[in-house]
């Protein structure tokens, strides 16, 4: 078939989605954009104050609170984070579907049922959920950046949708993903490619890549995403946001387009339903919810249990730091913000020891084997049927291959079981302590250039495992963290070499410079630069292109990491979710001084004992 035909269908798809966008809430935008978009929002006038406040100042919990007190209206609630996903679509390209009409209708109908009947519908009573493309929503696409999707409505909702509407959430639009779901960089030729509003040269991460950008704008304060390699955690790095991927039992995951061959996912390794939030508290909130909904009567993959059952932190928390998986070695920034990170819990009181786990990079080769059990076949069945082709990024690493037979699927499940049974060591210390929570990179370099992203090692192995893990936000890299120099260690190979590619320095241009200019850039508040500075810069720096359809240099401008943050993982034992909240939640209230019960609830246990 004619390679034109996905140039249409994508043409006809973006031009449905633009005119699903109310006139009045379109922006002018500058020409150049900024690095950093989020200071546009403020400055268009499409919010009213009140919808600024609404979106910019409050959380899940706190809105939630407003509602139920009848403070505001769920409609004005849903009104206001349509807007603000409007604007955060013109400027990351963010969105995959709009529901902005049913949602504000559906908003209205809440409000009115709970004047009428004085209670509200559960605990999400009219909060905004956004959701990746992934979830089928009957009646909207989900067609997960394949052209050859597009056009073929679901029949019916997923298991999760189904739950949030009974708990009263309001679905207003779907997020931009990667094609085929496996690259780590938001890019697909149906919608094009998904850029990180805090710095639009460096990634927004994937595959939930759509999902992170969107919350970083504000545009969402909780994002329903899937994790079988990173995919909920990467992006919440890239974005500076709060993750926990769950094991696989927890959130239901039935009903969803995932792009491969149905029932191929029973046979390798077991996605997860995750979520991303602007606040650690915030995912205490939804997976409580969705735990109290019993959601093992609509899917019946989910396990039995209630939110209490799902574990929880000792009476004197014991942690363990890893800092290495023995594959790549991590740069100076994230070994930094690691260090700062047990150091800050160190000096509060609680105790961190070191984890080594030999056994820990057994996982590289065995997780990457379990992702090419199907030879990648369906996937480019459904890209052949249009002629659509890979993504750049994809091309050079995506191969028609040989599904693998029974036998070596049986090899690949026996060498899991044994490695699962191995890492259960790492949960007791040498005096047989049980160790609540570890604390590791979630990859082993800052937030990369687009299409930079070295590898998966750090996140991968936890879904191998099937052990709940969260991102969690650190700081920004500082200018300091840049003048760091290269690990000393010796190479561990191919991988450890690249990740340190990442952070050499740039041949093109001083560091010095480089320094000196992005201190200023990110210091004002005036667009254009001065136009002697932006003739001096823009070939490494490319502040007029957009960098999605340019690339970059072979080389690598240390500055770029400006404007990021740093994050760390947290990770807990198998289905305890609730074990892993905690100790997020305490690490975050050391780390930043939240508004936390978690030390309270420690101590009184402790006092209670």
């Amino acid at each position: 078939m004619s390679s034109q035909t996905y140039h249409a269908i994508a043409h006809r798809k973006l031009k449905t989605l633009q005119s699903l966008i109310p006139k009045n809430w379109l922006l002018d935008l500058p020409d150049p954009l900024p690095l950093d978009v989020r200071s546009l929002v403020s400055e268009s006038t499409v919010l009213t104050p009140d919808e600024f406040s609404i979106t910019s100042s409050h959380d899940v919990t706190s809105l939630s609170q407003l509602i139920h007190s009848r403070a505001l209206t769920s409609e004005a609630v849903i009104t206001a984070f349509c807007k603000r996903a409007a604007i955060a679509q013109q400027l990351t390209n963010c969105l995959s579907e709009i529901l902005f009409l049913p949602a504000i209708e559906r908003a209205h109908a809440l409000d009115a049922e709970y004047k009428r009947t004085g209670k509200t519908r559960g605990p999400l009573h009219g909060i905004p959920i956004s959701l990746k493309d992934t979830f089928n929503i009957k009646g909207y696409d989900s067609s997960i950046g394949f052209a050859s999707l597009a056009a073929n409505p679901a029949k019916e909702n997923a298991a999760l949708v189904d739950i949030l509407l009974e708990q009263g959430a309001v679905l207003y639009c779907k997020t931009n993903v990667s094609q085929t779901l496996m690259a780590l960089d938001s890019h697909n030729h149906l919608f094009g490619r998904v850029m990180n509003p805090r710095n639009r040269r460096v990634t927004a991460g994937g595959s939930s890549g759509g999902e992170g950008a969107l919350i970083a704008m504000r545009g969402s304060i909780l994002g329903i995403g899937t994790d079988i390699g990173g995919s909920v955690r990467i992006p919440a790095m890239c974005n500076g946001l709060y993750s926990i991927k769950p094991s696989s039992q927890r959130i239901p995951f039935i009903g969803q387009e995932i792009g491969q061959l149905p029932g191929i996912d029973k046979l390798g390794l077991q996605a997860s339903a995750g979520l991303m939030a602007t606040s650690v508290r915030d995912c205490e909130l939804f997976l409580k919810a969705i735990a109290d909904a019993h959601p093992w009567e609509k899917d019946p993959n989910v396990a039995f249990g209630s939110w209490e059952g799902q574990g929880e932190i000792g009476r004197k928390p014991l942690f363990g730091v890893m800092r290495t998986d023995g594959i790549t070695t991590p740069l100076s920034p994230v070994a930094k913000v690691l260090d700062e990170t047990v150091e800050t819990l160190r000096k509060a009181g609680f105790e961190v020891i070191e984890i080594n786990a030999p056994a820990f990079k057994k996982y590289h080769s065995l997780a990457n084997s379990f992702f090419g059990i199907g030879g990648n076949n369906h996937t480019f069945d459904i890209l052949e049927r249009i002629g659509e082709p890979l993504i750049p990024w994809l091309n050079a690493r995506l191969r028609r291959k040989k599904p693998a037979d029974l036998m070596q699927l049986s090899e690949l499940h026996v060498r899991k079981s044994a490695l699962e049974k191995e890492m259960l060591e790492i949960w007791r210390d040498e005096n047989g302590r049980m160790i609540d929570a570890l604390i590791c990179p979630v990859a082993p370099h800052p937030v990369p250039e687009i299409d930079k992203w070295n590898g998966v090692g750090y996140t991968s192995a936890f879904v191998l495992l099937d052990y709940p893990a969260g991102t969690l936000p650190v700081r920004d890299v500082s200018i300091g963290d840049l003048k760091d120099e290269l690990p000393e260690s010796e190479v561990l190979g191919g991988w450890d070499s690249r990740n340190r590619d990442l952070c050499k320095l740039s041949t093109s241009i001083p560091l010095g410079f480089c320094l000196s200019y992005h201190s200023y850039m990110f210091q004002t508040s005036d667009y254009p630069f001065p136009s002697s500075m932006e003739a001096m810069v823009n070939p490494i720096l490319q502040v007029h292109a957009d960098p999605s359809e340019t690339g970059h240099p072979n080389t690598n401008d240390r500055s770029v990491y400006l404007n990021t943050k740093l994050s760390v993982q947290v990770v807990a034992p198998r289905l305890q979710e609730r074990r892993l909240y905690q100790a997020m939640a305490l690490i975050d209230e050391i780390l930043h001084g939240t508004n936390s019960e978690t030390r309270a609830r420690i101590h009184s246990r402790s006092t209670v004992a």
